[in-house]
């Protein structure tokens, strides 16, 4: 479903598997939404390297695609938001530049951040890695098939663009991966559910250097 702009992979890892993912995360400093920069993470970078997802990611991106950001998402019971209807489109970045085409600016922990073009954004797909089963009560990831292909667009645009279409509810099963391109237009609701919902997200990009002197952080 690569031109939906997203698919589900189930069974990608084992149960135990996710036990221990979960446990190595378990000492994170959290923020109320999960944790960020976590390619750091021993644990964390080699599930991000490992074949399963490798294999995945280089089907679409090819060879030397390599991950560069890792994100870990947690609702529950005392941890619980709504995301509105939006694209991904900000990108870590090794150092700050001036060009029109990116921008506004930020900085998170020492990581510069900049809103990137389309033309970037298309280099990159992310792995959602379910550490526990997403279902209709936990608050899933809905998205609109196919909004990818529009590149970015304003938030008037996504209002009016999930106003329109109708949106698919994407529950996974525990160890599952849904692969998503980040100008996916998507949104999630907030859980019914008192049972965790964290999700491991890596993102990759086809390589690091975007352009001679534009280069992705790891963080």
């Amino acid at each position: 479903m690569e031109d939906a702009g997203y698919w589900i992979e189930p069974n990608v890892l084992a149960e135990p598997e996710c036990d221990e993912i979960i446990a190595a995360l378990s000492g994170l400093l959290r923020s109320r939404a999960g944790a960020r920069h976590l390619m750091s993470n021993p644990t964390v970078a080699a599930l991000a390297n490992s074949d399963r997802l490798l294999r995945i990611v280089r089907c679409v991106l090819g060879r030397e695609a390599v991950p560069f950001r890792a994100t870990l998402f947690e609702k529950s019971a005392t941890a619980n938001w709504l995301v509105v209807w939006h694209q991904d489109t900000v990108l870590p970045l090794e150092s700050r530049f001036v060009d029109s085409e990116w921008g506004p600016w930020s900085l998170k922990d020492g990581v510069h951040y900049a809103h990137a073009p389309t033309w970037a954004l298309l280099r990159v797909l992310a792995l959602r890695v379910h550490l526990d089963a997403s279902t209709s009560e936990n608050g899933p990831l809905r998205v609109i098939p196919g909004s990818h292909a529009l590149g970015v667009l304003t938030d008037e645009q996504v209002f009016l663009i999930a106003k329109r279409e109708q949106p698919i509810e994407c529950t996974v099963p525990r160890g599952g991966v849904l692969v998503m391109r980040p100008l996916l237009i998507h949104s999630s609701s907030k859980a019914q559910a008192e049972e965790p919902r964290r999700v491991l997200h890596i993102e990759y990009a086809d390589r690091l250097d975007l352009s001679p002197s534009i280069r992705l952080a790891v963080a």
